[in-house]
């Protein structure tokens, strides 16, 4: 009968292979190098079946939850991107806030020049969001 080292490297090398032909998003990855750690640790410190299946088990799930925060991809600071256009409710003086409303509320704003005032009912479009606040800039300069 083959060893338990064996045994492990075996159902590693499968699962590993099976990620390769069978894209899993790195499940088996994950539980194909946890088989290899249990096969390592097989002869010299687990000897027990039972023990070795819970460390491998156990080392799966670490290693996905490790893997999946890794490659997580980043979120954007900012949700907005359907609709651009709104129109301002106040007066945006330079380098402060006023009010705009876009998508059917009204939200603050700041101008994106910080030296460029904005005249209530204009139209801006909105370039990003910081917070609760909308970084807006002029329709008029956009088409200037």
């Amino acid at each position: 009968m083959p060893s338990a080292t064996l045994i492990w490297l075996i159902i590693g090398t499968g699962l590993c292979l099976m990620e390769l032909f069978l894209p899993t998003e790195f499940v088996t990855l994950m539980m194909g190098i946890s088989a290899f750690v249990v096969a390592l640790l097989a002869g010299v410190i687990l000897g027990k079946l039972w023990l070795q299946v819970l460390v491998w088990l156990l080392l799966s799930a670490v290693l996905l939850v490790f893997s999946r925060r890794l490659l997580a991809p980043r979120r954007r600071s900012s949700q907005i991107q359907d609709a651009i256009i709104a129109e301002t409710l106040t007066e945006i003086p330079p380098g402060k806030t006023g009010r705009v409303l876009y998508e059917g509320n009204s939200w603050q704003a700041r101008c994106d020049d910080e030296k460029l005032p904005i005249a209530p009912q204009e139209t801006v479009y909105v370039i990003r969001r910081q917070g609760t606040t909308l970084i807006v800039m002029p329709e008029r300069l956009l088409h200037s």
